[in-house]
């Protein structure tokens, strides 16, 4: 599963036109790469379209986050990250969220390639690039920190770069990267998201443990104070070497930000109310229509934003830990996802603010539909032994209730998808031939999500089925999770324009036994991994478009979720204390490039004294 200032100087943009002309035929150097096509910005480009050039510097910005954390140290698979520690760090490039998937330079100047063996890379790297205590980045950084991710950093990491062979230090300013395959085309720009760390810091230290020593990165902020699983607060650096690059003009405006540590969503959010933090995006459609109605919002002291973006939804849902019976039985998981009642659930519990979740890459062209073109027939074709008959006819989409609460005719047929696995209802319950009831556990973690399970709860058990609800703090949950010890749970596989290695750790089969992996259903399938080799290997777009679609099928057919909900629209609730640009980018919230408005935030906090005649 990701920023603009000065526009290059004539001497900067000849040094790189004559960087491009003096490489060989066979290579291309350029200020960014793109998976297909071509940057959408020039080398000369001034900033981000969606950010403000001219947005001021200063103010503070308070979030919100949940739970509690431990640790500084968010690249390992122990304890409880603090929210923001991405501020600490700069990677070899950046996304722009205005487009699927390019890479524009921020540690590297420029990227050397060939444009048709993806087997290597080169990132030159910015001399004037520092880490905080001044020590200048350079490609023995680079090397050293792909080394330490990938042997003692979390899984996740381990299988996105599981294809790098070799990471090189060619001189101090040049770090070349091999991989195992010349096919993968995705793999010269996915090295370049990872954040870079110190060598010299890291180097006598131990990486994988917990802990709250701040470390040194080379981002934009550092840390400024900490209130142990209670508040984390970054500073803006002020001589941070990169602050007039073209990628961070307008960007990372605010002096201060600080997260506010809450134990449960209903907590935050009138902590909110209170003027305990500045800016909430919200996630809950019955919070958004029936409680932003307090009184700073009709005195306009807290303004309501409903944001329109083009990302691909998050795939949501009850996920099946297939690992386990009776869950490893794919007619089980689908009669389950019979009892959920979304067209009940939505105007009753949503106020009918979203969408039911279809797929895996809904709101984006990626997504499957109708019966598969030719083109993803043959791909699936030599896997039909394997595959769901339901992945070769129309794509698998949820049923569709009354939306009474209580759809007899759904439950009809999961009674009979039951029965069909060797389940039967008897004495009370719902039994296998051993005469086992079928029990299962839903594992939570937000309490606000028991409201959504208890109408599922209710229909399960009119089918025979006991699910039990076990709602755990944060540490214990993401625990529960690492060890893979639950029946369901809700989660989700956040959506991408550009679909690629990450789906390696989502849905391969090398992920499904690795401890503390995001492979959460414990899918194994070769033809799932033969797909994804595709689609990091895809020559185009269309061609990644099709490999991703017959991925869709496969994992809709195999119902790994009960699929929730979406809505392609951000809900963000501020404190009027801000200034933001004209124009969101298409695929992201755009908040790194919001700034302290003085204005507003003088007439907020300093309102006039009424007058006499008005008192």
């Amino acid at each position: 599963m990701s920023i603009p200032r000065r526009t290059f100087s004539l001497l900067g943009g000849l040094t790189l036109l004559i960087g491009c002309l003096s490489a060989s035929a066979a290579t291309i150097s350029n200020h960014a790469l793109a998976l297909h096509g071509q940057p959408a910005l020039p080398a000369n480009f001034g900033h981000l379209p969606y950010a403000n050039p001219d947005a001021p510097k200063g103010g503070r910005l308070r979030m919100d986050a949940l739970g509690t954390f431990d640790s500084l140290n968010d690249f390992i698979n122990k304890g409880v990250a603090a929210s923001g520690l991405g501020k600490l760090y700069d990677s070899l490039t950046v996304a722009s969220e205005d487009e699927p998937f390019t890479r524009y330079g921020l540690l590297a100047s420029r990227i050397e390639r060939d444009p048709e063996d993806a087997s290597w890379v080169i990132y030159h790297l910015r001399p004037q690039a520092r880490f905080h205590d001044g020590v200048p980045v350079r490609a023995r950084d680079v090397a050293f920190t792909f080394d330490l991710i990938r042997r003692e950093g979390a899984p996740a990491y381990k299988a996105y770069f599981a294809d790098v062979v070799s990471v090189d230090a060619l001189d101090p300013l040049r770090v070349r990267f091999r991989f195992r395959s010349k096919d993968n085309r995705e793999l010269p720009l996915i090295v370049g998201e990872l954040p870079i760390l110190p060598e010299h810091y890291w180097r006598h230290r131990v990486f994988d443990r917990t802990g709250l020593d701040v470390p040194v990165g080379s981002g934009p902020y550092r840390i400024a104070s900490i209130d142990p699983g209670r508040r984390i607060s970054y500073r803006r650096d002020p001589g941070y070497w990169g602050r007039d690059l073209p990628v961070n003009r307008g960007l990372n405006n605010f002096d201060e930000i600080d997260y506010h540590y809450y134990r449960d969503v209903s907590i935050a959010f009138e902590g909110f109310k209170a003027g305990q933090f500045d800016l909430r995006v919200e996630n809950k459609a019955k919070t958004w229509a029936t409680e932003y109605n307090f009184p700073a919002v009709k005195r306009g002291e807290v303004v309501l934003i409903q944001q329109r973006h083009q990302k691909p939804a998050a795939a949501q849902g009850f996920y099946f830990n297939t690992r386990r019976k009776p869950l490893d039985d794919r007619r089980v998981r689908e009669a389950l996802s019979q009892a959920f009642d979304f067209e009940w659930a939505n105007p009753a519990l949503f106020y009918g603010a979203y969408t039911r979740v279809k797929g895996y890459y809904d709101n984006s062209e990626l997504a499957a539909s109708g019966l598969p073109a030719p083109a993803e027939l043959e791909l699936l074709a030599p896997w039909r032994r394997v595959l769901p008959a339901a992945t070769f006819g129309p794509a698998v989409v949820p049923p569709v209730s009354h939306g009474d609460g209580y759809d007899r005719v759904n439950l009809l047929r999961a009674q009979a998808m039951l029965k069909a696995a060797g389940w039967q209802y008897r004495d009370g319950a719902l039994r296998n031939a051993a005469g086992e009831p079928m029990v299962l556990e839903m594992l939570l973690v937000q309490p606000e999500f028991e409201r959504i399970v208890q109408p599922l709860r209710r229909n399960l058990a009119r089918l025979g089925v006991r699910l039990d609800i076990r709602l755990l703090d944060a540490a214990q949950y993401i625990e529960r999770l690492r060890q893979f010890d639950f029946d369901l749970t809700v989660s989700g596989v956040p959506g991408s324009t550009s679909p690629g290695n990450e789906l390696w750790g989502y849905w391969g089969s090398a992920a499904a036994d690795t401890r503390g992996s995001q492979n959460i259903s414990g899918l194994r399938s070769p033809a799932v991994d033969a797909l994804i080799r595709g689609i990091t290997q895809a020559h185009s777009r269309a061609e990644l478009v099709t490999h991703v679609r017959a991925l869709d099928r496969i994992l809709r057919a195999e119902w790994l979720m009960i699929p929730n909900y979406h809505t392609p629209y951000y809900r963000i609730a501020a404190w009027n204390r801000f200034g933001h640009p004209q124009r969101a980018p298409r695929y992201g919230d755009g908040l790194d490039s919001w700034w302290w408005d003085a204005g507003k935030a003088a007439a907020l906090d300093h309102p006039p004294e009424p007058s006499k005649e008005s008192r």
